[in-house]
């Protein structure tokens, strides 16, 4: 009987309490322990199954407003523990959540809109993401997450590091810092077997080498940013860590709404032309924000936290987006590349305001409604623009872990 009951977003208490069962069903094979505490001092749990040496380790939880993947890490581990072949000669073990504090702050029920999601929105700045963090802080300044992070690599030297991700609106994709052969065609038949859409040309990996559709791998640490004024740079985060002991990292990106115009390979007709639209209507929404915040900001005296701290990281990354995007030769220029561009443009303000408008809500300030009002008008363009849809969270879910149990096995294959 599984342990899994409703499959829905579980909290970080329930991912643990859920770890707690399984160690307790399998004794000898199955484990947890605290590998460390976060700066809120939430502790920070590793669920092992099994004692091979070669090891997988799966990530869920480093960004905040990505929920599915504690789901999946979830389904994962009960996979892994009841079927003898996965831990034949491979350990898995989970972080089960990376980041503790921002997922106590990301409010995601059970969203039934972009809306919904919205308003419960928080991802924190780049220096208190933990994967991201080292490529914006110097080593003697990385938060104890991601110390713990790079501590259990360090520990279980991972042929494989799996780190779970998605996106609100789009499709699904996969960063590798090293390629996988035989990874893109079971990604590819496992998406369109669930509907969801691949995402060929995510902004993400702007100019990367493509294995197949929508598997993308990373370039080396000496190649130039396809965006260089973004500061949380991939070449630079936990993910190379692995690669010190000969192993590397996939990352596995899955939709909550799925959008049937991000897998489009046809040229675009005008990309550089395109680019610049995008630009100006970043500009422009920012400043939107901008304006709330500034009338806001005397009333707010005093009030300061990790929301509105990254409502204004946000923001001050939109100016030199908006110039990259606008003089640098557009990364790609396909249709899929130029409408995901088009959906980062839209999240980016959307994120900013919707943290600044809890804010204001707990504030009981009185421009909370008008930024109430510009939240939901966005949220509904956005969504109407890409013809968003529900992905089941089974379907999320199942193919999340498909990716994994197959990038686990094609990579196990090339290291032996």
């Amino acid at each position: 009987m599984s342990l899994l009951p409703e499959l829905r977003y579980p909290s970080v208490p329930e991912l643990i309490a859920s770890a707690q069962a399984l160690a307790a069903q399998g004794p000898g094979l199955c484990s947890l322990r605290q590998v460390g505490l976060s700066r809120a001092g939430r502790p920070l749990h590793l669920l092992s199954v099994g004692h091979a040496r070669r090891a997988v380790l799966v990530v869920a939880g480093a960004h905040a407003n990505e929920p599915t993947g504690g789901s999946t890490l979830r389904v994962l581990a009960e996979r892994v523990l009841a079927e003898r072949e996965l831990r034949a000669d491979t350990s898995w073990h989970f972080l089960l959540c990376a980041d503790p504090d921002g997922a106590s702050l990301h409010v995601t029920p059970a969203p039934r809109s972009l809306l919904d999601y919205h308003l419960g929105f928080y991802r924190p700045t780049g220096a208190e993401q933990p994967e991201w963090s080292p490529s914006v802080l110097p080593p003697d300044r990385l938060p104890p997450e991601t110390r713990a992070l790079t501590g259990v690599i360090d520990e279980l030297r991972p042929y494989l590091q799996v780190t779970l991700h998605g996106t609100d609106l789009g499709g699904s994709w996969v960063q590798l810092t090293r390629d996988v052969p035989g990874l893109a065609e079971p990604f590819a038949k496992s998406a369109a077997q669930l509907h969801i859409p691949v995402e060929t040309g995510a902004s993400d990996a702007a100019g990367w080498p493509a294995s197949g559709p929508g598997v993308h791998v990373m370039p080396g640490p000496e190649t130039g940013a396809a965006y260089p004024s973004m500061p949380d740079d991939a070449r630079h985060s936990t993910w190379y860590h692995a690669h010190r002991y000969g192993g590397l990292t996939a990352v596995v990106e899955v939709p909550m709404w799925a959008s049937d115009l991000v897998d489009d390979p046809a040229p675009h007709p005008a990309p550089a032309a395109a680019m610049r639209r995008l630009a100006q209507r970043l500009l422009r929404d920012a400043l939107e924000v901008e304006h709330v915040l500034t009338d806001a900001l005397p009333r707010l005296e005093g009030v300061d936290g990790p929301l509105l701290r990254a409502a204004r990281w946000a923001l001050e990354l939109i100016p030199g987006l908006a110039e990259d995007w606008v003089h640098t030769p557009p990364a790609g220029t396909t249709m899929a590349y130029v409408g995901s561009v088009d959906a980062f443009g839209r999240r980016l303000p959307l994120r900013a305001a919707a943290m600044l408008l809890r804010v204001l809500r707990e504030a009981d300030d009185r421009a909370a409604p008008g930024l109430e009002q510009l939240v939901t008008a966005w949220c509904d363009a956005f969504a109407t623009r890409f013809r968003a849809r529900w992905v089941p969270l089974e379907h999320q879910v199942e193919h999340q872990s498909r990716t994994v149990l197959v990038a686990a096995q094609q990579a196990r294959e090339r290291t032996v």
